[in-house]
Formats: structure tokens, sequence, C-alpha cells
């Protein structure tokens, strides 16, 4: 049996998700042709990989499922969110309260600690328990920094069914990767072909 698909293995990342984790997050459930679908947070194993890689969990973080449900969650809610701004309708009150739930998670201040040898310094408290409240947190950042900010105006889905992820738009490509280009282009050329002869 293979090993569990990475995104690079699937699709290369869509273009913005080097610069945005949010495009990087809501891109890592993939729609393929013929009905496929990978999760590269399907389970907790997968989910772990997936934070190390992007440096928002340790590789012993030991990623629960209730955990990996948390991220999924999260994940379409800023899915929701990102289909809203696309289609420039109203963003469902749920989602944009997951979005701001997951920011408040993790603290901001450096708290004051106080050592016995060297006296009180400051610092920003992280114990395991709360790798996955920073993950959230960061993502949810990056959320509302990419919807907020100038890329926001870039951002679109994948136009070559079934592919359901999101990209920036660079002039006019609404492709996610060369192979979906591919096949939206073969996809009309075979319209064509089939059209039946005006008469």
């Amino acid at each position: 049996m293979s090993e569990t698909p990475t995104a690079e293995s699937v699709l290369p990342p869509a273009p913005g998700a080097e610069d945005h984790l949010a495009l990087d997050f809501v891109n890592s459930a993939i729609a393929l042709p013929g009905g496929q679908f990978i999760d590269l947070l399907g389970t907790p194993a997968a989910t772990n990989r997936w934070l190390t890689e992007r440096g928002l969990a340790p590789a012993d973080a030991g990623v629960q499922e209730m955990c990996a449900t948390q991220l999924r969650s999260l994940r379409e809610h800023v899915r929701a969110l990102f289909s809203a701004r696309v289609a420039g309708l109203p963003v469902l009150p749920t989602a944009l309260s997951a979005v701001n739930d997951a920011l408040s998670k993790a603290p901001t201040a450096a708290l004051l600690y106080w050592d016995e040898k060297n006296g009180p310094y400051r610092a920003t408290p992280c114990p395991t328990n709360e790798i996955l409240d920073r993950a959230l947190a960061t993502l949810a950042a990056n959320t509302a920094d990419l919807l907020t900010g100038p890329d926001a105006e870039r951002l679109t889905g994948c136009g070559s069914p079934p592919c359901n992820r999101f990209l920036l738009r660079h002039g006019r490509r609404h492709w996610c990767s060369t192979r979906c280009g591919d096949r939206a282009r073969a996809a009309r050329a075979y319209a064509r072909r089939t059209q039946p002869a005006p008469g």
C-alpha cells in the first residue's frame, strides 16, 4: 500500500499558497476528477504531519482525533468565508464566529513569570495542550489578513471542476495548477467538437 498522499504528490501548491497559510490550509481538502477526494487532515497522524511541515506543531505533538476534527471544522468555515468573498455574497455568521473564536485562542500578551534565581521575566506561555489553540489562532489570523489585505481582490476558486481549491489570480489565470488548466482547456475543446453544426 502506498504512503498517504501529500499535497505535493497530488497537485503543486496553488498560486498564493506559499504566501498565505490560509490558502494552503483551505486547500488541504482536494477534490479530484473521478470523484476522488484527498483530505490532508483526514487522520490525526496526517494532521500532525501537515501542522509540523508548516511549523505549527512539533513532530511529536501527538495530535488526537478531537484536534484534527477542530482543524477540519475551522477549514470548512474558512472555505465558507473564501466562497462568500469570491462570490460577493454575505458571509455566514457561524463562519465568522468560528474564525474570531480561533483568533481569540492564543494569548497575545507575554505573561509575567518569576524565576527563583534570576527574578522576574515575561514570556508567552505555550504548554503542549495549547499547540492546537496556537495553530487555530495562526490559521485564523492568516485568514483574516488575507481577507482584509490587498490580495483579497485576487482570491478566486479554481475554474476547473471538480477542483475545489482556491488561489490568488495572476492575470487571466483561473486555475490552481497546470493539470487543472489542461483539463479545462481539454473540456472546452471537446465541447466545441461535439456541438451540433448550425442548421
